[in-house]
């Protein structure tokens, strides 16, 4: 590394991750996320609980990525961070963080939408997306379908109306009295069970939209019925309740992606974001890609889930472009692409 190297640090904080990352010249450097246990007995996020944890990890994090990546914050060049979407109390630790540190080394700010950096994820390690490509972003909060133009030129051209496909993963899962976080257990129990064994309704929305808010009626009322027979019937089915469920919500997803690919004529697909990292989604979309001719795209692990690598590669191509942002600027709880 010469001292001509542009060096950003970037800071995440929208949820419950505290992440931290350092990136020279595109290539990232390092990953560091101290995640937050605190939340597991309470079934969720808890947004007061979360935010004093932002507050305690944040400078450790921080440390640890600088040193790790063997430079002194003399060497910055910026400070990016998650400007939003998110939880408030979340997000205003991490960006009055990176406003302090920015305006005391008198070095540009550089503020990143977290669903624009999931997707540019995809640019962190080859292989890389030709533009235009088609990623369907599924997470806790959102679920969406974005025609990809360019770096910093995206549009979004289906998303839900309701619940995003993470949270229902997460509420069918609590409904088999199932710990937080329930997706990643679904995942797990379904490779044991049978995906056709129950049927739940697949909605169908207008366009390229979504809805995922009437899998959790349909089956809070499925598993009233049988219980009220077989008080064991959750513990006797389990696998093959999670193998249905899974099946329903990735058929849901996969039914609209093909829509998207056939009205745009995109056949470079990439998949983003927490739930990009369950192993049905991927073997699913694998398996379709192989059928239909698409090449696809799916980030390691470590960058589907919230993670401080895709700010820092967001935050590159933003420092690229110029796009800067003024020391007065304020998080955002809801910010669209």
């Amino acid at each position: 590394m010469s001292t001509n190297d542009n060096f950003i640090l970037a800071i995440e904080s929208s949820c419950d991750e505290t992440s931290a990352s350092v990136i020279v010249d595109g290539k990232v450097l390092n990953n560091i996320v101290a995640t937050q246990s605190v939340h597991e007995k309470y079934g969720g996020v808890v947004p007061e609980l979360a935010s004093r944890a932002h507050q305690e990890n944040l400078i450790p994090v921080v440390q640890e990525a600088v040193l790790s990546a063997g430079i002194s914050l003399d060497q910055l060049s910026a400070v990016a961070f998650t400007r939003g979407p998110g939880l408030m109390g979340s997000l205003l630790v991490g960006v009055s963080f990176a406003k302090a540190l920015a305006f005391a080394r008198k070095i540009p700010l550089i503020e990143v939408n977290h669903m624009q950096a999931h997707i540019l994820a995809h640019f962190i390690d080859d292989p890389k997306p030709n533009f235009p490509f088609i990623c369907l972003t599924v997470s806790g909060g959102h679920t969406q379908l974005v025609l990809v133009k360019d770096y910093l030129d995206m549009e979004v051209i289906g998303e839900t109306q309701d619940d995003a496909v993470g949270e229902a993963f997460d509420k069918t899962a609590k409904l088999l009295g199932l710990p937080y976080p329930g997706g990643p257990l679904i995942d797990k129990y379904a490779k044991e069970g049978n995906p056709k064994a129950f049927k739940f309704p697949v909605t169908r929305m207008p366009g390229l939209n979504y809805s995922f808010s009437g899998i959790k009626t349909a089956v809070l009322y499925f598993l009233r019925d049988q219980l009220q027979s077989n008080p064991k019937f959750i513990e006797e089915n389990l696998a093959d309740l999670c193998a249905s469920i899974q099946w329903t919500l990735i058929e849901m997803l996969q039914i609209k992606l093909k829509e998207a690919v056939k009205q745009y004529g995109v056949t470079e697909i990439a998949i983003a974001g927490g739930v990009s990292a369950n192993s049905g989604l991927r073997t699913t979309l694998q398996e379709l890609a192989s059928k239909k001719g698409w090449n696809l795209y799916i980030p390691k692990f470590e960058y589907c889930t919230d993670n401080a690598g895709m700010i820092a590669i967001a935050a590159y191509y933003k420092y690229l472009a110029g796009e800067f942002s003024s020391y007065d600027v304020t998080p955002l709880a809801k910010m669209k692409i």
